[in-house]
C-alpha cells in the first residue's frame, strides 16, 4: 500500500485518532513479529494517514515490552516514510507543565534490556547510524510550522529523558535527570527513535505533558485519572495539526 502521507503512533491516552474518516484496518506481520495492534488507515483533511496504538488499543502492552521494531517495520511495510510519535510524558522544567504540547529536539536514553537495533539477527549488517539529531530536523520544523498555521500552542525544543517504566520515577531520579538536562520524562521515546533512524524513516516526537514529574510542580501524587484528563485536554487541537502536517 502506498500514498500514506503520515503515520502516527499513539501513546498513553491516545488509542485512536480523532477525525480519522473512512477507516480501514490492516493486520500486518513483520520479520520482527507482530506490532502492538492493527493499523488503522483513513483520511484526515483529505490526506491518507495511518495510526497505530503503541500500547495496544486497550493499553495492554507495558513500555518495556512494546515490540518497537515490529511497530515501525509494519508502518514502513504499508508505505509510510514519515512517523509522528505521540508520547505522553511528565514535565520536569518550568516550560513543560501539564497540558503543554512540546516538540523535543534531543533525547537521553535511561532504558535497559530493550532490543534497540535491527541488527541483532544472524547475518544482519551492523548499522552505525548518525544520531546526533535524534529527531528528523525537517519533520520537526514542519510540526512547528503546522502548529503555527493551526493555532496550536507548542513548545519548540527540549530534551526527552526515556526511562524504563512502567513505574513512575522517584524524586531522586527526576532530580538527576534535571541535572542531566532533561525537560521531559517518558517511557517510550527509546529505542523507538533510534530504530526509526536505522529503518530510514523520518521521525519526530510530539510530547503531550500529562503531569509534573516527581518532585516538580505542585508535588502532588500523580493519578491515572489526572493523566488521562490532561492528555485529552492537551490533544484537542491534534487532528488539525496532524492534518496540516500530513499535507506537507
Amino acid at each position: 500500500m502506498s500514498g500514506i502521507a503520515l503515520a502516527v503512533i499513539g501513546g498513553t491516552g491516545v488509542y485512536r485518532l480523532a477525525a480519522l474518516a473512512d477507516v480501514e484496518t490492516r493486520e500486518v506481520d513483520t520479520r520482527f513479529g507482530k506490532p502492538s495492534g492493527p493499523i488503522r488507515i483513513g483520511h484526515l483533511l483529505g490526506q491518507k494517514v495511518a495510526f497505530l496504538a503503541r500500547h495496544g488499543e486497550g493499553h495492554s502492552v507495558p513500555p518495556h515490552q512494546v515490540n518497537y521494531r515490529a511497530n515501525l517495520a509494519a508502518l514502513k511495510d504499508i508505505g509510510a516514510t514519515r512517523v509522528l510519535a505521540l508520547n505522553t510524558v511528565g514535565g520536569i522544567t518550568e516550560r513543560f507543565g501539564p497540558r503543554v504540547l512540546a516538540c523535543p529536539d534531543q533525547i537521553i536514553d535511561y532504558t535497559w534490556g530493550r532490543i534497540s537495533t535491527i541488527c541483532e539477527e544472524p547475518g544482519s549488517d551492523v548499522l552505525h547510524v548518525d544520531f546526533g539529531d535524534p529527531y528528523t530536523p525537517l519533520l520537526r520544523h514542519k510540526i512547528v510550522a503546522a502548529a503555527r498555521v493551526t493555532g496550536v500552542k507548542l513548545v519548540d525544543g527540549g530534551c526527552y529523558g526515556a526511562t524504563q517504566g512502567p513505574r513512575l520515577e522517584t524524586k531522586a531520579e527526576i532530580a538527576r535527570m534535571r541535572r542531566d538536562g532533561c525537560d521531559l520524562v517518558g517511557m517510550t521515546g527509546m529505542p523507538e527513535a533510534g530504530l526509526a533512524r536505522e529503518l530510514g524513516l523520518d521521525y519526530a516526537c510530539l510530547a503531550i505533558v500529562a503531569n509534573w514529574a516527581a518532585g516538580c510542580g505542585t508535588g502532588e501524587e500523580i493519578t491515572m485519572a489526572e493523566v488521562l484528563a490532561n492528555v485529552e485536554a492537551a490533544s484537542a487541537g491534534l487532528p488539525e495539526l496532524i492534518g496540516e502536517l500530513a499535507r506537507g
